[in-house]
């Protein structure tokens, strides 16, 4: 079975564009027999890659192929040498590292289309950044450094890369480097060794817009650390704009030590958040627009409000279906994602206490916090018990026991009575009067379990 260029989308959501193309331009992918090969020009290559990316590849075969896919490597030395023939023409071409001259826009490697910013979808918890951005773009310098932060799979990568793109097609006179510190390092140390530092420095200190990204890499790295703070100081007095990305904010880099720390914090700090679910949503419509795959509507809807995750997780959904329905010919519908993704879905839910059942019920049904475990009798407070005990028996591993003396309640019978009683709602489909108004069981139980984040 050919997976190659599935794995590949996965894996560069995972890992990032740049470090996709800077190690896996010469690989090639295949499975097998629940089993993934990385397939490798040399040993080198394959012990870097055993050693930094093991986890992401046994991640993105998971998620792709399911829990009993495993990954092994091996050597294929004519992959070196396939890579080296289309370089055949490009070895008269310019360096992509040589100093350009002043009126070039610059990218350090080749990136996605449909990164500029207008393609970021946005939520609650980008607001704050798309907003800084644009005011980076329309009046560069006010706002000097952003610096942008938050958990992984986000969307910084997205913003910074956007940033830099729109930067280069609103302003082909200008110089846009947009790079991860990653890079920056590597660059610099080739430079500092091969005696290329007037070169580097020429290159990173002429620019209108200097975006790094994981600036979290620089943590123990104590000459690049010193460099890119003389690098910031340059562009600083010159009023050209940097832009910042990191999983934390500058506060807890406090290995950068207080000098840097103070010079990424004094512009403006965003933190981005996970987006919510109508966002998540657009963000797969849009995937899978990007890579061609027919995703229904009302497929998109449902995966996005089982998945709580960030856009890698939703990346690794929209893989799985892909090759799922690749693989089986057939279309992607609500029944066929929910086979192929129950797995995830499984994985990605938070475990359920009974304190969260509780909650939940005296939520949507209005009630005081502990009514559940008072003695009240009314049906107001006995019906909601009676779902909150059903669901306990649903989302929780919790004895009848346990349950039971939770809800105030002296023996676990009462947890069984609950059960059937519940079950002969939903079977009668008859409304339930609690709150003031008709409840539909199941119309009640949807609700609870959306604020639970599962069903």
């Amino acid at each position: 079975m050919e997976i190659d260029s599935t794995l590949r989308l996965a894996l560069i959501d995972k890992i990032g564009q740049e470090r996709f193309d800077l190690w896996f331009v010469d690989t090639h992918l295949s499975l097998a027999n629940e089993t993934l090969t990385v397939t490798v020009p040399s040993q080198f290559k394959l012990d870097w890659l055993r050693s930094n990316f093991r986890t992401q590849l046994d991640q993105a075969a998971v998620d792709l192929f399911g829990a009993n896919t495993r990954v092994e490597f091996r050597i294929d030395a004519s992959l070196a040498r396939k890579q080296s023939e289309p370089n055949k023409k490009a070895a008269s071409e310019p360096s992509p590292n040589a100093a350009k001259p002043e009126n070039t826009a610059v990218a350090e490697t080749p990136r996605r289309n449909g990164k500029e910013l207008s393609t970021l979808v946005a939520s609650e918890g980008n607001r704050v950044a798309l907003t800084a951005a644009e005011m980076v773009l329309h009046s560069p310098g006010e706002v000097n450094p952003l610096y942008v932060y938050g958990s992984h799979g986000v969307g910084k990568t997205h913003l910074l890369e956007g940033i830099a793109a729109s930067k280069r097609n609103g302003n082909r006179s200008s110089r846009a480097v947009c790079l991860t510190a990653e890079q920056f390092t590597s660059s610099f140390l080739e430079a500092l060794h091969g005696r290329g530092l007037p070169s580097f420095r020429n290159k990173y200190r002429g620019v209108s817009l200097l975006v790094i990204d994981d600036v979290q890499f620089f943590l123990g790295k104590q000459a690049t650390q010193m460099e890119l703070k003389h690098t910031i100081d340059v562009l600083l007095r010159e009023n050209r704009q940097l832009v910042f990305s990191a999983d934390r904010p500058p506060n807890e880099l406090g290995e950068l030590g207080p000098e840097l720390v103070a010079r990424l914090s004094s512009g403006l700090v965003c933190r981005i958040t996970p987006p919510e679910a109508s966002a998540r949503r657009e963000i797969l419509l849009q995937m899978a627009d990007r890579i061609g795959v027919k995703l229904p509507k009302d497929v998109a809807t449902w995966v996005s409000a089982q998945l709580h995750g960030d856009a890698r997780l939703l990346s690794g959904a929209l893989n799985r279906l892909w090759a799922t329905s690749t693989a089986m010919n057939r279309p992607i519908d609500r029944a066929m994602a929910a086979e192929a993704l129950a797995e995830l879905i499984r994985a990605g839910r938070r475990p359920v206490g009974l304190a969260d059942i509780e909650k939940a019920v005296c939520d949507v049904f209005g009630l005081e916090s502990r009514t559940l475990k008072s003695d009240r009798k009314s049906k107001s407070v006995t019906y909601p018990r009676m779902l909150a005990m059903w669901l306990a028996r649903k989302h929780t591993r919790a004895a009848l026991s346990e349950i039971s003396q939770y809800f105030g309640r002296r023996s676990h019978s009462t947890v069984i009575s609950a059960e059937r009683k519940v079950s002969s709602w939903m079977a009668d489909d008859k409304p339930l009067a609690v709150a003031g108004r008709p409840w539909q069981v199941e119309d009640a139980i949807g609700q609870i379990e959306r604020r639970l984040q599962v069903g």
